[in-house]
Formats: structure tokens, sequence, C-alpha cells
């Protein structure tokens, strides 16, 4: 007689079979996300020399210690690569040799970008410096701020992103934005000296394009005006332009592929935009008219 124990395991094997998209068995080209995230940290050791190193780094063994992680990242996110372009359907007849082929030269692409990925990353953080007057160091920013973490993530990202790897540029951002609540997309096009204060909730889309100097608080929203077309609008501009040294405070929503917030502008708190603004305006919510009294709090909510 089958156990209760059986019939369970069998339920859960037939539901396996009715919902296919959520299986994924006898499969060798699954990505590891536990791989990327040791990548990541491995990357931002590169980034960050002696930030985030468990021991001293002396500078007569930097050469040593920047080649052991590169070859850590070339072979870990080469598998990875590899294993993401093997699940495209373009690359589903390609030979392994190939795919591997592939996936070695746009890791050492990749690769050539971190000069480039450290030059925005200092201009972030002096940002972050000058804008903050709660910061008392660089080190400071660069050991806690959590905007920076998702800052550092997102250009990781947006390299590979531009690369054309599928899948693991947003596995890395989403990883970013389960630890520090926010979520940038990685093709979304961000200029120097970009600051995230503080941070939580803020949601920047994936054909938003902001330029050099935005400050950025918390619960702001760079989004889509509607995403009813689903699919369709796959590739279509439909997230906000942000121009030169814009300032958008907390809580502010602004919608829309074809809205620009022209250079200089600053967009006041629990704004909602779905137009453009003009350089250098300032963009403020008429404030709510507050009641005072010595009443019952009660009596005067009724």
């Amino acid at each position: 007689m089958e156990s209760n124990t059986e019939k369970l395991i069998n339920v859960i094997l037939d539901s396996y079979n009715t919902h296919e998209l959520t299986v994924r068995i006898d499969e060798e080209n699954m990505i590891n996300k536990d791989i990327l995230i040791e990548v990541i940290d491995e990357i931002k050791k590169i980034l960050f020399p002696g930030f985030f190193d468990k021991n001293r780094v002396r500078n007569e063994y930097i050469k040593f210690l920047i080649g052991e992680r590169i070859e850590f990242v070339q072979y870990n996110l080469k598998k990875q690569i590899a294993r993401a372009l093997g699940n495209q359907d373009i690359c589903s007849e390609c030979k392994k040799s190939a795919i591997n082929e592939k996936a070695e030269k746009l890791v050492y692409q990749f690769l050539e970008q971190i000069p480039k990925i450290r030059e925005y990353l200092h201009t972030d953080i002096q940002a972050a410096y000058d804008g903050d007057p709660a910061a008392y160091s660089t080190d400071e920013i660069i050991f806690s701020y959590p905007g920076v973490l998702a800052i550092t993530v997102y250009r990781i990202a947006h390299e590979l992103w531009t690369l054309g790897i599928p899948m693991i540029p947003r596995i890395m951002t989403e990883y970013a934005h389960s630890i520090t609540g926010i979520d940038i997309h990685p093709g979304a096009k961000i200029g120097k000296y970009f600051f995230i204060d503080h941070g939580t909730g803020i949601v920047i889309g994936e054909t938003t394009e902001i330029g050099d100097n935005v400050k950025i608080y918390q619960g702001v929203t760079l989004g889509a005006l509607s995403t009813r077309k689903g699919q369709e609008l796959k590739s279509v501009k439909r997230h906000p332009t942000i121009g030169d040294n814009v300032t958008i405070y907390s809580g502010t929503t602004i919608l829309g592929g074809d809205t620009v917030i022209g250079n200089g502008a600053t967009i006041g708190g629990n704004a909602f935009i779905v137009s453009s603004v003009s350089e250098g305006m300032k963009v403020s919510v008429k404030n709510p008219e507050l009641r005072f009294s010595k009443g019952n709090l009660n009596e005067i909510l009724q």
C-alpha cells in the first residue's frame, strides 16, 4: 500500500509535469546565483583594494592579489556566462566549445572595463561625500552606504548588460536590491557623480537615462507610465530621462519615456510627474493644510 508520504511525493511530481516553467531537471546550463555573489565580492575587492579584505593588503603583494582575483573572476564568470548563453534560443544548437570561447571573450571584454568602472565609482563616492554633511569620510561611505553598494553592483552589471550577456546582470542587480532596497535595472544609463541618499525604495527602470551630478533621495521612482502591453514594450523607451545637475527629493514619482527633466532642475518631495520639466525649474507640491488643536485626537480625526 502506498504510504501518505509516497502519495505526497507523487502529487508533487505530477505538478512538475503540469507547471513546466518552474522546473529545470537534467539541464546542465543552470546559472549558480551563489557563485555570482562570490564573483561580485571578488570584483569589489578589485575595485576597492584594501577595503573588503580580511587581512591587510600590502603594496608589494597587490599585483599578485589582483592577478589571483582576476583568475577567480575569469574562471567562474566565464562558466556562468557560458551557461547563460547555453540557455538562449539562439545558442541552443551552438557547440559547447564555441559557447565557451564566446564566454571567455566576453569576460575579458568586461575586465577591460574595470578602470572605467573605478573612474565612475570614484566620482560617485566623491559626490556622496560632497553632498552629505552626515558623512565624515569617504571610507565611511564605501563601507556603510547602501547607495554605494547598489551603484557599485549596478556599474558592474551594466557593463555585462552592454556586452549583451543575458540573465546575469539582472541577477546581480536584484541581489543588490534584496540587500539595499534599491532597485536599479542594469540597462539604465547613469552618468558620473551619481549620489543616492538613504536610498530605500528607489526604483530606476531599464530605459532610464540619468546625466552627471544627479542626486536622488529615498522612495523615488523613475518608471514607466504603463506596462499593460507587456512584452510588446520590450526595448521601447518607457522610462524618463534625467538631465545633469538634477536633485530629486524623497517620495517623488517620474514616469514615461517622453518625460525629460531638464538640466539643473530640482524636484521637491512627493511630486508626481508625467510630463517634461524645463531646465532650471523647481517643482514642488503644495503643502497640505495642517490643523492644530488641544482636543482629543480621535475627535479631531472624525
